[in-house]
């Protein structure tokens, strides 16, 4: 045996290449019978697997240009990049936009911009940019929650996202005055640093399920008693990536504690229903909204993306009826978001945001119900043109998902579905996480909403407005197409948009109702400094 090992340690390095190289011929040849090209290529079949694997790599940085990428183009993941390091997001020698492409949005600038008077809070602040409506007003639920913040975190539940992520995500709403929405992974630790929360639940009622899984009153009203955080409660009825289709959350993501969190088995994919089982009907939901509501006192609203009109429709009619229904509606578009989903789903099954979102608010506006609710859209909104195109729209907040990933650190990989996320964001793999540096990562998230918030201002009063939601439907023109290039919003959708009773940003500053409380405190030290 010792001289085996002696011939072998004399053998040259090459000959050990050569002799993997056989085994893996071998190997390939007369063994796997699984992949045709290694078979009938040995060895070299090799490289052609792992070319594929780094394609979308190899694309994003070096084969597609700056505008060509979906979901997100170079451009505009760069834009938020720069924005939440606080770097130069400008760009020099002109628009490298094609301006008269279809769907090319044009805000109309005024003559002579806004200037805000002395004392004004956008002076002190000029990030500062609330919610004009108070959710739950109309209603008068008994603990009324105005967002401070415009832009605030989509749901994306805590088993998507890691520890770390919604750690920084968390952190980062809580100084820069958003809120954060749980997704339906539940309430997690990670929630608890001080943001405001919108508690998020859909047909899995993970979080607020008893031991059959079914939804249950009495854990939600002890969750929002535990938690003052908890600001609002949205009832998922739909998502954009896959509206009928319940949620999936992959064994391999399944941590003990995450079994905890949502009450459910470890080793076992977590499949949502794709219906609920608290209510069936539509006078069901809303006796559901009703009770959730008189139960915790906190606002209730719904979440769903468009597609047919029908049961929407006997919604309005039921509140035109009743004088009751949802404080909130979120509306998320097909363009689906961080839920992993089928293709034909996410290709596929319901209307992109504009088409849904211009669809659901003319029917809510026919009723005359839009003032009664605040609409919260949701669908690639967090660049501040889409933003004045969707406040034009009916808008009164926009959630965003892949933009808050990205200003921690996301980089369009494409594997959250995977637990192979290479920024540690969407994964529970802990040393993936360990790459975030949690402090960093939310001060770069609350300098992206804070970014966001100072140039959609900027672009407000470019168009003569104090705030968003002055904005009409005619102070938005997109191309259309060859034969009637550019129009207004209204002449496309068919609707203007109903007014929003405002007074003046300085009433928004001034609400009892106002999120954000370290946010607020933090403007409030600064105007006192400025005054004295």
């Amino acid at each position: 045996m010792e001289s085996v090992f002696n011939t072998l340690s004399n053998w040259p390095w090459w000959s050990w290449v050569l002799l993997i190289i056989v085994l893996v011929a071998i190997r390939d040849i007369f063994v796997q019978k699984q992949h045709t090209i290694s078979h009938n290529f040995p060895i070299v079949g090799h490289l052609r697997y792992w070319l594929e694997s780094i394609g979308p790599e190899m694309r994003q940085y070096f084969v597609a240009n700056n505008r060509e990428e979906l979901p997100f183009n170079r451009i505009e993941r760069g834009w938020i990049y720069a924005s939440a390091k606080r770097e130069n997001n400008y760009e020099g020698f002109g628009t490298d936009r094609d301006i008269y492409a279809h769907q090319h949005i044009f805000v109309k600038n005024q003559m002579m911009a806004l200037k805000n008077p002395t004392g004004h809070p956008n002076i002190t602040d000029p990030c500062f940019l609330p919610c004009a409506k108070i959710i739950g007003a109309f209603n008068k639920r008994r603990k009324p929650f105005r967002p401070a913040s415009i832009i605030n975190v989509s749901a994306m539940s805590f088993g998507s996202l890691s520890a770390a992520a919604v750690n920084a995500m968390n952190i980062g709403v809580r100084k820069s005055g958003a809120y954060q929405n749980t997704g339906e992974g539940g309430l997690s630790p990670y929630h608890k640093h001080g943001g405001d929360v919108i508690f998020h639940f859909g047909t899995g009622y993970f979080g607020v399920r008893d031991k059959e899984g079914n939804f249950s009153m009495e854990k939600i009203k002890q969750l929002v008693s535990n938690n003052t955080n908890i600001k609002a409660i949205e009832i998922k009825l739909s998502q954009g990536a896959k509206p009928g289709k319940g949620g999936v959350l992959p064994a391999a993501k399944i941590t003990q504690e995450i079994s905890e969190i949502r009450g459910v088995e470890m080793g076992k994919d977590v499949l949502s229903p794709a219906t609920h089982s608290a209510f069936n009907s539509i006078p069901e939901l809303l006796r559901l909204i009703e009770d959730i509501a008189e139960a915790t006192g906190l606002p209730v609203g719904i979440k769903g993306a468009i597609g047919k009109l029908d049961q929407w429709e006997e919604l309005a009619q039921l509140m035109l009826k009743t004088g009751k229904g949802p404080d909130f509606i979120t509306v998320d578009g097909g363009e689906g978001g961080t839920g992993a989903a089928p293709p034909s789903f996410a290709d596929h099954v319901s209307l992109p945001w504009v088409y849904g979102f211009s669809s659901l608010y003319k029917l809510f506006k026919e009723y005359d119900l839009s003032q009664r609710i605040v609409f919260i859209g949701s669908g690639k909104l967090g660049f501040p043109a889409k933003a004045a195109m969707a406040f034009a729209m009916g808008v009164d907040c926009i959630n965003v998902a892949r933009e808050a990933m990205m200003g921690i650190g996301c980089i369009q990989a494409q594997v959250c579905h995977t637990n192979r996320c290479p920024t540690g964001i969407a994964t529970q793999s802990k040393w993936l996480q360990s790459g975030i540096n949690v402090p960093l990562k939310s001060d770069r998230l609350a300098q992206y909403f804070k970014t966001f918030r100072k140039e959609f201002l900027e672009i407000t009063h470019a168009a003569g407005y104090e705030h968003p939601c002055e904005f009409t439907m005619d102070d938005i023109q997109v191309n259309v197409d060859d034969n009637d290039l550019n129009r207004t919003l209204s002449a496309i959708y068919g609707y203007n948009k109903v007014k929003v009773p405002f007074v003046g940003v300085q009433e928004l500053y001034d609400c009892p109702y106002l999120g954000g409380n370290e946010y607020m405190q933090q403007i409030r030290q600064q105007s006192n400094k400025i005054k004295c």
